[in-house]
């Protein structure tokens, strides 16, 4: 958990460099699943291969996963019961969105006529919405085993 959250909302050039040099022991496997869900973004993509440096880390979480029960034995004749634990570890990285540079604007004054003193309104003209671009998303999901 520790290490997940170094990374979540960072991009993924700077996320892989925080996860290589990083001391835990959970950062190599944090690393691997980073990378799988990277190649999982650029093979999704029909057009080609997607630019990482639009690539960011949108979330990144750990669940808990099944549990190994063993038994150990312990004195006079008891047994301890040992749970060996393991989770699983999801990161979805998507690509940021363009933004487009609009268009300049026209001063409002030659843009609009002046309305007559009759007493109408100068009409307005309506705006142009700007289409959102679709966001693509790969998610990489792994169980890993807690030592």
């Amino acid at each position: 958990m520790l290490v997940i959250d170094l990374i979540r909302g960072h991009a993924v050039e700077e996320a892989l460099s925080v996860l290589h040099f990083s001391p835990k022991h959970a950062a190599r496997t944090a690393e691997k699943v980073l990378r799988s869900a990277i190649s999982n973004i650029q093979n999704k993509d029909e057009s080609g291969r997607v630019d990482t440096e639009t690539l960011f880390v949108k979330e990144a979480y750990v669940n808990g996963g099944p549990s190994m029960k063993r038994v150990l034995p312990a004195p006079m004749g008891r047994a301890f019961k040992i749970r060996k634990r393991s989770n699983h570890i999801t990161i979805i990285v998507a690509q940021r969105e363009v933004k487009n540079k609009r268009a300049p604007v026209q001063p409002k004054a030659a843009a609009q006529p002046k309305a007559e003193k009759t007493g109408q309104a100068p009409t307005k003209s309506p705006r142009k919405k700007s289409a959102k671009k679709e966001t693509k998303s790969a998610t990489a999901k792994t169980a890993s085993r807690a030592s």
